[in-house]
């Protein structure tokens, strides 16, 4: 049975350079998505989005594993898009007026029908209450930059920034959401060896 992987045939747009900023287009693309609000370090309704969203996904995975096309392919890393009514908020450390869409990327082949029923069968195993938020979306950024960023979350601020000034120096404008794509397993790696695109739409 082949297994797809679909993270290295989008390298362009889950690998980039951690050493420049780099300019990509993002077409179209389909998630399974869910919202939410507050700090995600702390909230439980964050804690239970990405359990849904995990649960799901695997479940989606097997399916069609199991079906009749008989295809494997490996579970997409975790995204999020984060903003806030007050954009300062991102450096005054108000972390409980973030907003977040968290998501995760799922292959063209998956339905609307195909989550239903996912959906149906985690609930049978599992009582997840964040279950019937989530909802299978395409979502399309168009032009921006990204660049990869290696260390704590904590410490994106100065990745950030370079990013941002490379948009200007593009003669470019901010807009959109900030975009996190997480690509290590924080319970196992070590902080300072976290991987995390970092992505900016512009005009």
């Amino acid at each position: 049975m082949a297994k797809i992987d679909f993270k290295k045939e989008l390298k362009h747009l889950y690998l980039p350079s951690a050493k420049a900023p780099s300019v990509v287009r993002v077409p179209a693309l389909q998630f399974l998505m869910i919202d939410g609000r507050g700090n995600p370090n702390t909230s439980p309704v964050y804690s239970e989005a990405l359990e849904a969203l995990f649960t799901v996904s695997y479940t989606l995975k097997f399916a069609v594993k199991k079906g009749k096309s008989a295809l494997d392919y490996g579970v997409m890393p975790l995204e999020g898009l984060w903003w806030a009514e007050d954009m300062s908020a991102f450096t005054s450390g108000d972390k409980e007026s973030w907003q977040w869409t968290m998501m995760i990327l799922q292959p063209d082949f998956i339905s609307a029908e195909m989550v239903g029923e996912a959906k149906a069968a985690a609930l049978r195993k599992k009582d997840l209450e964040s279950i019937d938020r989530l909802r299978l979306e395409s979502y399309e950024e168009g032009l921006c930059a990204q660049i990869m960023h290696l260390g704590p979350f904590t410490d994106e601020g100065p990745t950030i920034e370079r990013m941002h000034r490379h948009i200007e120096e593009q003669g470019g404008k901010l807009r959109g959401k900030h975009h996190e794509i997480y690509l290590s397993d924080i319970r196992r790696a070590a902080p300072e060896k976290w991987k995390t695109v970092l992505r900016q739409p512009f005009e």
